[in-house]
């Protein structure tokens, strides 16, 4: 079973043909992902899966630490995505509403 591969530390100009070539040495790369901005720029990090979880784990074992593009590699386990809640005001939000309004300062008591 695939296993996929959190690589974080990455240098800016890491590109995803080296990235897959440094963990092709551990085994069957299936895809590799540096994630970018909106302007495609790398946010230093990404993703490996590997084809099975023994070459996986031999990946991070072997490069954990490892000095790629002139930085130390972090590489583990990735996690799954947890959940974001929502923020903001759009649709979904409900407003608490205290009321208010009215009322007024007459002699210098409220009524």
């Amino acid at each position: 079973m695939a296993k996929r591969i959190y690589v974080g530390n990455l240098s800016y100009q890491s590109d995803e043909d080296a990235l897959r070539d440094l963990f092709a040495e551990s085994g069957e790369v299936r895809s590799v992902k540096i994630i970018t901005d909106e302007t495609g720029r790398s946010k230093g990090f990404g993703f490996v899966e590997m084809a099975s979880d023994e070459e996986a784990d031999k990946a991070i074992a072997a490069l954990n630490g490892v000095s790629f593009g002139g930085r130390n590699l972090v590489v583990n386990e990735a996690r799954p995505q947890a959940e974001r809640g929502r923020t903001g005001g759009g649709p979904g939000k409900q407003r608490k509403s205290f009321g208010g309004g009215g009322g007024g300062r007459e002699s210098g008591r409220w009524r």
